[in-house]
């Protein structure tokens, strides 16, 4: 007879229940979720070809279109997080030998050429310090330069917080016969965006931040140009899981099985659009911009500096300079143990030079700034 492994005294450490800490997540991202969204998340499942699932997979389309002022059809939410829907993007454009010119200004800028790179694109770049954006006389030389197939700028730069311009951007790329490809990761929910108006071919987010969801059920969005493109590709979209022409099947009037979607985390993002769009894009948007200047008199009455001009800072994240003399990571730590309050490092260059806070959807709240403002005065002091 085979006797099964017991399970040793560390191993029956995880045995019990669950308790997890409640934390305000006022980092880069996650951000907490809505109760209403809790709640949503809480619901039974169904099966991911249910007519009833099927009905809120439309919901979402329609949502996420109201949210990113886009009539695109083929706008979905990825299942995955907000790198896959980033990966998304360059898998379904790029076909090998595709000049494709990115503007790095941070760390995700320079994801996406890594990205770029991978799928064969002749990666072209454009340079900016971290913190600061381009702008459009820039960015027209650059086109005029490279000319490329593809122009991929990071909307809201998550390292930096540093918010990208758009206007005039579209119709640039459009008189090249570029395709504009934009990161809204950190924006949408939060920050103005108009897809449409600026003329963005693709587009791409995450759950978990302005939308105030969990991680994994990742907004995603093609033009009419952009399919064009991809209909008229020389080979297979090299990332089977995120073919767009299989996808769209599935998100499609085809409906014809492409995976297993997860079915508790379209709940909870199809709840969490439908608050955005409850409030009202308009006044969601000014909430942010409210609560994140009442977040900047606080730290700028305790002596802190921001990293981003005010012009270009965005109302969903904010770089905050680490004074001197002070040990940013152990403040952080501090923050996380004593108060329950989470805020990001910097990424790279900016590492250890400045705090990441976040402000976004549940989050963007006084509540949130007057706790974080009262324990990082005390952090800093005692420091």
């Amino acid at each position: 007879m085979t006797s099964t492994i017991s399970i040793n005294d560390s191993q029956r450490l995880g045995l019990e229940p669950l308790n997890i800490p409640h934390r305000l997540l006022l980092g880069p991202g996650p951000s907490n979720a809505h109760p209403a969204v809790l709640q949503a998340m809480n619901t039974t499942p169904v099966g991911h070809l249910d007519p009833a699932f099927l009905n809120l997979m439309d919901e979402i389309q329609s949502l996420l279109r109201y949210a990113w002022q886009t009539e695109n059809p083929h706008t979905i939410a990825v299942s995955g997080t907000g790198t896959a829907a980033m990966e998304a993007t360059l898998a379904n454009s790029v076909e090998p030998g595709d000049v494709v010119l990115i503007g790095v200004a941070g760390y995700f800028g320079n994801r996406l050429v890594d990205m770029a790179g991978r799928y064969g694109a002749d990666v072209r770049t454009m340079t900016k310090p971290w913190g600061q954006v381009f702008n459009l006389e820039e960015i027209s030389a650059a086109v005029a330069t490279h000319k490329p197939a593809i122009l991929a700028l990071v909307h809201a730069e998550t390292s930096t917080g540093a918010r990208q311009p758009l206007d005039g951007v579209g119709q640039l790329c459009r008189q090249h016969g570029t395709l504009l490809l934009v990161d809204t990761v950190t924006s949408l929910g939060g920050v103005p965006i108009f897809l449409d108006e600026w003329g963005v071919d693709l587009a791409y987010s995450c759950s978990q931040k302005g939308l105030g969801c969990s991680p994994g059920a990742s907004p995603f969005t093609m033009s009419g140009r952009a399919m064009e493109k991809l209909k008229k590709r020389q080979s297979k979209v090299a990332n089977w899981y995120l073919d767009m022409t299989l996808l769209g099947k599935y998100w499609g009037s085809d409906r014809t099985y492409h995976h297993t979607a997860p079915i508790n985390l379209y709940y909870g993002l199809r709840e969490a659009l439908r608050l955005v769009a409850e409030e009202g894009l308009a006044s969601c948007w000014q909430r942010h911009q409210k609560n994140v200047e009442y977040l900047w008199e606080g730290l700028e009455d305790m002596g802190l500096k921001m990293h981003v001009e005010k012009e270009y800072r965005l109302p969903t994240l904010t770089t905050v300079c680490i004074p001197e003399g002070v040990n940013g990571k152990s403040v952080a730590r501090q923050l996380l143990i004593e108060h329950n309050i989470e805020i990001g490092g910097g990424l790279g260059e900016l590492a250890g030079k400045v705090w990441r806070v976040g402000l976004m959807g549940f989050n963007s709240r006084p509540e949130s700034v007057d706790k974080l403002i009262a324990a990082l005065g005390t952090m800093i002091s005692n420091n």
